[in-house]
């Protein structure tokens, strides 16, 4: 491969901020970003796991910084952001992964469990973007990457809120993605499928993974490499993209 268009995937001098980092596919595209040389900071209620993340970054020779942060808080994200340019002077890149999930359908789910979706998983990349915003565009550059889901394009019975929380977030991200062009910032979403974590492993047992053309779940260290072009410079004429990655599930 010519040497010029590795140098372009690399990410050396920069800064990413990846919430929802204390495990699962957060963890994973952490880890993946700093091993392309970024400086990572990572957030997540539960600061136990995202200490084990920040180690795991500094074990790989790059800088990394842990905040307890909740996301569908934007004090704590404004506060999260200034420690963030406090500690490294910039933020290059933002991965808004948090998310949690909700398995019921319209006539099922609460009001309170709703928002609490609702809020997390679009909300919160609401807020987490508002306050990176300002940083990016002074910096006259950026990379926004919003993790939703194939069925956030599709939908599923019995995930009314998690489906309308990503399809949401897939509208931000477009929405964003025209705003933001004329600063240089990129604005994408990647939409992963059926994803080989614990929250899935009872849809595996249940054969859920049958349905799928290449006949498994993905792995996450499958999507970090898709997540660390998104941020580098060899992407830079791709912004307001969705980016199906789901072993073909979309096209049948």
């Amino acid at each position: 491969m010519n040497r010029d268009v590795i140098e372009k995937f690399k990410l050396q001098g920069k800064v990413a901020l990846v919430t929802g980092a204390g495990r699962n596919l957060g963890r994973v595209i952490a880890l993946s970003l700093a091993e392309a040389g970024a400086n990572v900071a990572v957030t997540s209620r539960t600061l136990s796991e995202i200490e084990r993340t920040e180690g795991e970054i500094k074990e790989k020779g790059r800088n990394a910084l842990a905040i307890s942060m909740d996301v569908t808080d934007f004090n704590q994200v404004e506060r999260a952001v200034q420690k963030i340019i406090s500690e490294f002077g910039r933020i290059d890149i933002l991965v808004n992964n948090a998310a949690i999930r909700s398995s019921k359908s319209l006539l099922e789910i609460s009001e309170l469990e709703w928002r609490s979706v609702i809020d997390t998983n679009l909300t919160g990349a609401f807020f987490c973007c508002k306050a990176v915003g300002p940083v990016m565009i002074q910096q006259e550059g950026g990379r926004i990457i919003n993790i939703s889901s194939r069925i956030g394009l599709q939908g599923m019975a019995n995930r009314i809120a998690y489906c309308a929380s990503k399809g949401g977030l897939i509208q931000l991200t477009r929405a964003l993605a025209l705003e933001w062009a004329p600063y240089h910032i990129l604005v994408n979403s990647v939409a992963p499928g059926l994803m080989n974590t614990p929250e899935t492993a009872k849809a595996i047992q249940e054969g859920k993974a049958a349905t799928i053309p290449l006949k498994r779940a993905g792995e996450p260290e499958e999507i970090a490499p898709l997540i660390v072009y998104l941020a580098s410079e060899a992407c830079s004429y791709m912004t307001g993209e969705v980016i199906i990655i789901d072993g073909g599930w979309a096209v049948q």
